[in-house]
């Protein structure tokens, strides 16, 4: 498994599309979570971001031991997505190239490929969590050093449960990418359905729950979207910020804790469907 790990992993850093992915990552956080607040800040114009906040309010969200909050903030709708499409890609790309036959004809098992192909995005999606935590580092301290005002980053403890909970997020997403390409055994089909399902369904549903249907409420607290939006809204309030403030799909709809249990389940139960559909069908 260490040799298919291996080669999973420098397959996907040498894709194109994975640094692409990542890089639209840090361009939405960048420009939600600090360059249009704090441009905010400087004009004294208000969008629907800062609208209702005074400037020193807005400057507050944008330092340093907001670093949290405004890295993880689009996690659970927009960077979702994008990890989603990342495991699709990853899964459907092998189908679309052929490229997987040709790794079940040498030595590993499928099981074994199956093992090192997860490890790799599971590895990839920490090290892009990485990233984003050190580029919003860099930014909050930037700002908070022009605006002379501290460095206050967060504790180690508050860090590790933060890093912890985003790379839950994206992992959670990634593998149900991955999922949908052994169920398609394409690109296509992964991506645009994954990327339906983040973007439209679940909050459809979210929406309809809600206001409309209040008995759907328990089908709401049961999506993986809705549960990643509570690890975060508890992520936030824990780290002093206001989850009001933060990006869409953040909600209060279960506890943090039921959040993380949940997403977790989907981890384990979309890794187990995955192995079993590439041990027993075919792979064209």
């Amino acid at each position: 498994m260490r040799g298919s790990f291996s080669a999973e992993t420098l397959k996907l850093s040498k894709r194109a599309t994975t640094w692409v992915l990542l890089g639209l990552s840090l361009v939405l956080m960048e420009l939600f979570a600090y360059a249009l607040p704090y441009i905010s800040y400087l004009t004294g114009d208000q969008n629907t971001a800062t609208e209702g906040l005074t400037r020193q309010q807005v400057l507050a969200s944008v330092l340093p031991d907001q670093l949290i909050p405004n890295t993880i903030g689009g996690f659970p709708v927009f960077t979702g997505a994008l990890a989603l499409i990342f495991g699709g890609l990853a899964v459907g790309g092998e189908y679309g190239w052929g490229t997987l036959k040709t790794i079940l004809t040498q030595r590993p098992s499928r099981l074994r490929v199956y093992a090192g192909k997860l490890l790799a995005l599971a590895a990839m999606v920490l090290a892009g969590v990485l990233i984003m935590f050190a580029v919003g580092a860099v930014s909050s301290g930037a700002i908070a050093t022009v605006e002379s005002k501290p460095l206050d980053f967060p504790a180690v403890a508050e860090l590790a449960r933060g890093l912890g909970g985003a790379w839950l997020i994206l992992a959670t997403w990634c593998t149900f990418g991955a999922l949908l390409g052994f169920v398609f055994r394409s690109v296509a089909l992964p991506v645009g359905v994954g990327a339906v399902w983040v973007l439209g369904i679940e909050g459809l549903i979210s929406g309809v729950a809600g206001s409309l249907l209040t008995s759907l409420q328990g089908l709401r607290n049961l999506l993986p979207g809705v549960n990643a939006g509570s690890v975060v809204w508890t992520l936030t309030s824990l780290a002093g910020g206001n989850p009001d403030e933060v990006a869409p799909g953040v909600t209060d709809a279960v506890s943090g804790t039921r959040g993380a249990v949940t997403l977790v389940a989907y981890l384990a139960a979309f890794a187990v469907a995955g192995a079993l559909l590439l041990r027993r069908r075919d792979v064209t």
